[in-house]
């Protein structure tokens, strides 16, 4: 996860958000980052380069991590981070200059694995609610001192937690 960007995303749950709002995104209460293709994000084909997404993802994360109480100056003070150790991505619809872009995130349960988190994201344009693509990332917890697995300090469990209803949603969910 990237740093430097301003923070522009917003959580939208509980009562900022009607089931109407979040009725077309894949899951409940997503974090929302908004963004505009730029030129440098547009490859040879005349649309936005596949790397570019993993950008996006990234930036997404860090923005919720932000909003959740874990900004990078945070990560860095408890000498943790989270390092990706698997991403799956469908591309579904090309994005083009100009197009403005948001990205969904949602923590999910990461199952037994006690050093590790899951993020769902899904990448939609404005004005058409059209999804542009979808993807599942993997983190597990580092000591950023030494880069080697680490267990989660108090504040990563009690803020990288999935909500009840993504847990529930989740459920049905299909994969990436």
């Amino acid at each position: 996860m990237g740093q430097g960007w301003p923070t522009r995303g917003f959580l939208v749950s509980g009562a900022e958000m009607s089931l109407s709002a979040w009725v077309d995104w894949d899951l409940p209460a997503p974090y929302l980052a908004l963004l505009a293709v730029a030129r440098a994000d547009i490859d040879a084909y005349d649309h936005v380069n596949n790397a570019v997404y993993m950008t996006w993802f990234d930036r997404a994360a860090w923005e919720h991590s932000a909003a959740l109480g874990l900004p990078i100056e945070k990560c860095l003070q408890l000498d943790r981070g989270m390092a990706v150790l698997r991403s799956v991505i469908a591309y579904l619809r090309p994005a083009v200059l100009g197009d403005t872009i948001r990205v969904a995130t949602w923590l999910l349960p990461a199952g037994e694995k006690k050093l590790r988190v899951r993020r769902r994201f899904q990448v939609r344009r404005e004005p058409d609610g059209a999804t542009l693509a979808r993807a599942e990332i993997e983190y597990a917890c580092i000591e950023l001192s030494s880069g080697r697995p680490a267990r989660w300090p108090q504040e990563f469990r009690e803020r990288y937690v999935a909500l009840d209803e993504v847990m529930r949603a989740g459920e049905t969910l299909a994969p990436v």
